[in-house]
């Protein structure tokens, strides 16, 4: 006798059975309801704002609001007055503030994950929370507690003291810690090249002069406050690691540095791509911070985009202005995300590197009669 079974439901192309699909669309119905009433259809309004005159009163949809196509992105890009002034140096401090912070807290967090990490750390649960408290900490008071420590008399001013460096006056300090560097060796302007021309309304001099005095104690900021969460996705990276091939390098005699540069980096790949791309859109939407600390003094030495877009639409009523400008950092993060994913990208291995483990033939030996 033969037993008696069921023929098996038919499955689609996608290998989901008749009726799975339905299932699976009911469950997540809820959420992509949610998703689209209060993300994708805000979303949708404010690039409508962008390109339209609403002066924030009534509906944006309603007779009164016009349709002006690009004008608003016109205005902080190519205007040439004020709005586009302004972008430009919040392009600037915040391009400093990236380029600072997105090398240093990855850095600092990856060190401080490979350190808590090791076997022959006593009280390594101490540190780790120690290390990832400043974290869980609110913004307002961390931006609070750094106003304190880096004021004229704080304790950063008395700890310079302590070695002779009379510490400047942090938060009312605008000049570029770059020009500060060259004026130290004589530098007071740049050539004609730098100075006469520019981009977004401002000189290429004034583009390299680097973060200022102040945006600097935000950079302080932001690797002191970001570096704890970064270091927890770097040691659940770690843990998940095999030993095995750390040890087969060991074995083959490398040292301490070169296995971690070779073997063990480049397994946190794809740890360390989440963490670049966290870090990058993070520092490209700095808001709470400014908005607390310096609301973009001294001299805009501190004012970002995020900051101008709220005080382009909420202060200054001009909502289409602060919507588009909301949007190009759109573009920006997302251009800056797909070229980090390219350069992290895993590449094939070149021929000459191949080579080196092909299996060899053993040489023919000659036969004598």
């Amino acid at each position: 006798m033969t037993a008696l079974s069921t023929p098996p439901r038919r499955a689609g192309s996608s290998g989901i059975r008749r009726g799975e699909a339905a299932a699976g669309w009911i469950f997540t119905l809820p959420v992509l309801i949610i998703l689209g009433v209060f993300l994708l259809i805000p979303v949708l309004m404010a690039l409508w704002v962008s390109f339209s005159d609403w002066t924030g009163r009534g509906s944006p949809f309603s007779g009164d609001v016009s349709f002006v196509g690009g004008e608003n992105y016109a205005a902080i890009t190519t205007g040439g007055g004020l709005a586009e002034r302004d972008f430009g140096i919040a392009l600037r401090n915040n391009a400093w503030y990236v380029l600072l912070v997105v090398p240093l807290q990855t850095a600092l967090s990856l060190f401080l994950a490979v350190l808590v990490n090791r076997a022959v750390l006593r009280g390594r649960g101490f540190f780790r929370t120690a290390f990832y408290f400043p974290s869980v900490t609110s913004t307002v008071a961390i931006t609070v507690l750094w106003l304190f420590l880096f004021s004229t008399s704080g304790a950063i001013n008395q700890v310079l003291s302590w070695i002779g460096i009379n510490g400047p006056n942090w938060f009312n300090e605008p000049t570029g810690v770059v020009h500060n560097l060259l004026g130290a060796f004589g530098v007071r302007t740049g050539p004609d090249a730098l100075t006469q021309s520019e981009f977004l309304g401002v000189s290429w001099w004034d583009w390299l002069a680097g973060p200022s005095v102040a945006m600097s104690a935000f950079v302080l900021m932001a690797v002191f406050t970001t570096s704890g969460t970064f270091m927890l996705l770097f040691i659940a990276a770690l843990q998940n690691l095999s030993g095995d091939v750390d040890e087969a390098a060991m074995v083959d005699g490398a040292n301490g540095w070169q296995r971690f540069w070779r073997v063990t980096l480049p397994q946190l790949k794809p740890t360390l791509f989440t963490v670049l791309t966290l870090g990058l859109i993070g520092c490209w939407q700095v808001f709470d911070q400014i908005y607390t600390g310096t609301q973009g003094g001294p001299g805009k030495t501190t004012l970002t985009p995020a900051y101008l877009s709220y005080n382009s639409a909420f202060i200054s009523q001009e909502w289409g202005q602060g919507a588009a400008i909301a949007f190009v950092l759109f573009v920006i993060i997302v251009a800056f995300t797909i070229l980090q994913r390219f350069i992290l990208r895993d590449r094939p291995v070149s021929r000459r590197r191949a080579r080196q483990y092909e299996v060899r033939p053993a040489a023919r030996k000659g036969t004598t009669r």
